[in-house]
């Protein structure tokens, strides 16, 4: 078990310090340096919307390659880097952006974590209050026996004391 948590932390410890690298294709690369320093901020705030919360700079999907060269095509074009973002929320709407704006129609995107969680608190509380107290949750081990039920009982133990006193 030491040498799993151990194996675990080595892994842990070398995935974190990992820098993410850059996907980014020679070939994309634009002939001005400063207009490929502003390509690269914009894609850094660009969503690939193929992928699980990566920027379009550290996605290798083909989707996102397409993305970063509209973005230079684009700033090749004199767009700012406001338009260009402007351009892909009209495009692929707000969830293109890894940080969309506070507005109602991303209310669901901003607060669905936190109302998932308390819901899920909510329903915990609600479920351990129902048990009866001194029960242990999924166990009937606190109900009275009945009559018929201790009789029963009695009979299995009386059984098992004679069958075990003629093994010996």
């Amino acid at each position: 078990m030491k040498k799993l948590f151990l194996a675990f932390m080595v892994m842990f410890v070398a995935l974190s310090l990992n820098g993410q690298a850059s996907a980014i294709e020679p070939d994309e690369i634009l002939a001005d340096p400063a207009l490929e320093m502003r390509a690269r901020e914009v894609s850094k705030q660009l969503r690939c919307v193929v992928c699980q919360n990566q920027s379009i700079d550290d996605s290798n999907a083909e989707l996102a390659r397409d993305m970063r060269l509209l973005v230079r095509d684009r700033m090749l074009a004199g767009d700012s880097n406001q338009n260009v973002l402007d351009y892909m929320v009209d495009r692929y709407g707000d969830y293109v952006l890894l940080e969309p704006p506070l507005k109602a129609s991303t209310m669901l995107l901003w607060y669905g974590p936190f109302i998932l969680i308390v819901l899920g608190l909510i329903g915990v509380v609600f479920y351990y209050r129902k048990q009866p107290k001194g029960a242990q949750p999924g166990s009937e081990a606190s109900a009275e026996l009945s009559s018929e039920e201790r009789a029963k009982l009695k009979s299995v133990l009386s059984d098992n004391n004679t069958d075990s006193g003629n093994n010996q």
